[in-house]
């Protein structure tokens, strides 16, 4: 760590070093009134106790502000890692309930179809009893009708044909008598 000090100051110290002017002029009168060459080690002392207090006052409060700002980037990572975390197991439970909403519609669509097919069964029986009935109602009224009919057909004959100057009829004559008015 020292040695990063020295060599920060180091790079901060030589090129005013080496880009001193060595102007005449200024040197003559500093060396008059301090009886040296260059102000050089008072500058350096100056910044030495410069820095130093620079370090001493400012070290502490910069250590502790990039410290907590190291927590909380790190709580903050943390904290971003849990509800990564939390979306990832939201995301798992959401891809089962997915997967059982599934299998829950099929089971519905495969109940729902056999129950189509046991209504179709029952209904086509019941349409099946119900036409048999109907045909037999059709059959009993067609018998009905044309009994009535013949009744109609033969008291027609009888009272209207038939009158007592016929009363010799043959059987064959009551017979084309019947059927002339059956057709």
């Amino acid at each position: 760590m020292k040695m990063k000090y020295f060599a920060i100051a180091t790079a901060l110290l030589l090129p005013a070093i080496l880009l001193a002017s060595g102007g005449s002029g200024e040197a003559e009168r500093y060396l008059a009134l301090t009886g040296r060459h260059t102000d050089f080690i008072p500058r350096v002392f100056n910044f030495l106790i410069f820095a130093g207090l620079l370090y001493y006052l400012l070290a502490s409060p910069i250590k502790n502000f990039f410290t907590g700002r190291q927590k909380g980037i790190s709580d903050q990572l943390k904290e971003i890692e849990a509800k990564l975390q939390a979306s990832k197991e939201e995301k798992k439970e959401a891809e089962a309930r997915i997967e059982e909403s599934k299998k829950k519609s099929l089971d519905i669509i495969e109940t729902a179809e056999k129950e189509a097919e046991l209504l179709a069964v029952k209904f086509a029986g019941i349409s099946d009893n119900e036409l048999k009935i109907l045909e037999k109602q059709y059959e009993e009224k067609s018998t009905l009708e044309e009994r009535r009919v013949i009744r109609e057909a033969i008291h027609d004959v009888l009272n209207n044909n038939i009158n007592n100057s016929d009363i010799h009829l043959d059987d064959k004559k009551i017979i084309d008598l019947l059927d002339k008015k059956v057709a």
